[in-house]
């Protein structure tokens, strides 16, 4: 299914699938039915202070039908709505899956026998994946969700993928090292009760676009209950920005 242009279709949530070239990276992957997870403040790893403006249960929405078809796994990070049982048990135990290094052996223990954790750089099918750093929130809090990666490939074009970070100087220099043609951003300003937001919002994704002349896609919204900016705020509020809809792609 991959395309000689590059091009990013919106599952839900994280959850995408990026052609480069002739490769397909399935990313991070939750394929937990709609409302079979508990609340976010529920979830394994969340600190017990923490608390939300709804007790929601996970996922808000249903996975679309769509053909998920892939070459390779990336994950960005094991947060449960990037990294849930339901992908451990749907994803082929050899598929090729690229991780952040601190968690590889998690990986390993869960059956996975083609674990490419990244430190810096690797390649894939002629593709070169670059490691990025993130920063999930701010203070405390966002040492608390650490860690956390980005991820840019490059290819014929060449995709940043921030993953769960705010705008702070690693995503700037990430975007001055690079130059992308197309970057993804994790938005919908997840939120606690407590403390500033930990994905970006309208502010975040502005500085981003003033920032790149990159085509700039934003996903992360409407799927989990502490993200509480819209996609229709966000289109309001920004421009030049592209907002999917689950299962939409958008193509460079």
């Amino acid at each position: 299914m991959a395309t000689t242009d590059a091009s990013v279709q919106l599952i839900r949530n994280a959850t995408i699938l990026l052609d480069i070239d002739d490769t397909t990276f399935l990313v991070d992957p939750m394929f937990t039915p709609q409302g079979e997870m508990p609340t976010v403040t529920e979830s394994p790893g969340v600190p017990d202070f923490l608390t939300t403006a709804n007790q929601k249960r996970n996922p808000l929405v249903p996975l679309p039908d769509v053909d998920l078809d892939y070459d390779a796994v990336v994950v960005t990070h094991r947060h449960p709505d990037h990294w849930d049982e339901a992908a451990i048990e749907e994803l082929d135990a050899d598929v090729p899956l690229f991780c952040q290094p601190e968690e590889a052996d998690e990986f390993t223990d869960e059956g996975f026998t083609d674990v490419r954790p990244v430190d810096d750089e690797t390649t894939f099918n002629g593709i070169t994946i670059h490691r990025t750093p993130g920063q999930h929130g701010h203070g405390e809090l966002a040492e608390g969700m650490a860690p956390v990666s980005g991820f840019v490939f490059e290819g014929e074009e060449t995709v940043y993928l921030a993953g769960d970070t705010i705008w702070y100087d690693s995503v700037e220099e990430t975007l001055d090292a690079f130059d992308p043609d197309l970057v993804v951003l994790n938005g919908g300003e997840a939120q606690f009760d407590q403390g500033e937001p930990i994905t970006m919002g309208i502010e975040d994704i502005t500085a981003v676009r003033e920032a790149t002349d990159a085509e700039i896609v934003v996903v992360h919204m409407e799927a989990i209950n502490h993200c509480l900016l819209s996609r229709e705020e966000l289109r309001a509020e920004t421009e030049d920005v592209h907002v999917p809809e689950d299962g939409e792609r958008f193509s460079l």
